[in-house]
This record gives C-alpha cells, structure tokens and sequence, in this order.
C-alpha cells in the first residue's frame, strides 16, 4: 500500500467510504481495511434506481467478501423535480442527497469522517459531483496522496483485488442528454439494452439514449464486432424498448454526453 495512504488513513481513526464496487472505492476500501481494521471501517453503499441492478450486487458481494462491515442507503434523487428535470449539474445535486444521507447514517454509526474514491485523474473530467462532496466535508484521500486512475489498478491488481480490471462506470443517468427527463422508464430500457449487450459480449459499452434511438458506444476495436452482431443486437434493443439502433462511429468515449 501507498505509504502516503497508509498514514493519511490512519489519521482518521475511524471512517465511513461510499463505497460503489468501482476500481477506486474498492482499492480505498481495502487500504482502509489494511491500515484501519474493520472495528473503524464502514463501507455505505448507495442503491439508487440509477444504478444498475448487477453493480449494486457486485459491490455487495465485493464488500463481504473484504470482510467490511456494510451499510445499504436508498436515496432517491428522482423524488427531487430539480435533478428530475436533467439539468447540467444534475449529478451535483444528485450527490448532495447521496453524501448527505451518508454522512447521516454513518454519524448515527459513530462515524464522523466520510471518504469517496475519488483519484487524481477526475479533476481533468466535468465532474459536478465534485463540488457536492466538498461542500459537505466529504475526503478524497486517493487524490489527496496523489494516486492516478493507473496507479489504482496498478495496485489493485497487486493486491488481487476483483475490480482491478473492472471497466469505468457511471450511473444510468449519465445516458441521457441534459434537458431530457430522467424517469424509472428511461433508466429502465437503458439497463435492459446495456445487459443485452453485456451478454452479447460487449462489456464496456454504453447505451446513449435519444428518444426511440439508442446510440451504441463502444471501444473502437470492438465496432467491426458491432456490425456483424448487428442483427440480434437490433432485436434485442428492440426488445429493451427503442426502435432503432444507431452505431456511433467514434466509438466509447468518456463524458460523450458532456458535449
């Protein structure tokens, strides 16, 4: 483990991480774990009807199995009008209700100090987000040592963490274009598209939404694959809800919708 992490952690005493089963909370988690013990860890998971059903379960699992003890929040920022309507800075005011509630629960919990795992890399990103966890006190010590997105999976795969090779995600909310409402029905055909095309073979891939179009990214040496399952791709985005099935040429690409 990072030295620098290691001190810095153990500096806290006793923290709280939102932790998402992503590569970055789950190698913070487990440094926490390695230089706090699981007596002063608690690991808060968020279930929110903009994270997709297989990656709550992952982080689930991937926090028993590290032996953390496990909270389950449910905040619904869908109940706000304000991030309902997809503005912007909808994922600002989605994380304020996300931390806010964290940080009431774990401080029910005796624990006052709230980590996430955001790393070095994320300042160069429209992270909106952001700005919510620093306005609430909320820590990046990831950032804070300096560790890069690499650096993490370097170490995590050190480490023999499951999420080293993970592929980066993001809520579902992320696949609709600002000024589109985002309701349970949106949500719902972009996860059923996206797990069609996980088991089709497709792994890191994103489904835009755009009204009856659903815009397939996925990595550009994967586009050729695209075109010859385009078929039962097709019938199975039909199936998830849309009418048509549009390719995007420049394939996956992060923050495509910030644009």
């Amino acid at each position: 483990m990072n030295d620098k992490l290691k001190s810095l952690l153990t500096s806290y005493g006793r923290v709280a991480i939102g932790f998402s089963g992503g590569v970055d909370s789950t190698f913070l988690l487990w440094s926490a774990l390695q230089a706090l013990g699981a007596d002063k860890v608690l690991a808060v998971i968020a279930d929110t009807p903009t994270l997709p059903r297989f990656e709550f379960a992952s982080a689930l699992q991937c926090a028993e199995q590290m032996g953390a003890r496990i909270l389950v929040v449910t905040p619904n920022a869908l109940d706000d009008p304000s991030f309902a309507a997809n503005p912007p800075d909808r994922c600002y005011l989605c994380k304020r209700r996300i931390f806010g509630m964290i940080k009431e629960v774990a401080a029910a919990q005796g624990f006052e100090i709230v980590l996430d795992g955001a790393n070095v890399d994320d300042a160069a990103d429209y992270r909106p987000g952001q700005r919510a966890a620093k306005e609430l006190g909320i820590k990046s010590p990831l950032a804070e040592v300096g560790l890069t997105k690499a650096e993490i999976r370097a170490s995590s795969l050190q480490a023999e963490l499951p999420s080293a090779q993970l592929p980066s995600n993001a809520c579902l909310a992320t696949r609709i274009p600002s000024g589109t409402p985002i309701t349970r029905e949106r949500l719902g055909c972009i996860e059923r598209a996206e797990g069609a095309l996980h088991d089709l073979g497709f792994v890191h891939c994103r489904v835009r939404h755009h009204g009856d179009v659903a815009r397939i990214e996925v990595p550009a040496g994967e586009i050729e694959a695209v075109v010859k399952k385009r078929l039962a791709i097709t019938e199975v985005l039909k199936a998830a809800g849309y009418r048509f099935a549009a390719l995007d040429l420049e394939g996956y690409r992060m923050g495509s919708m910030n644009a």
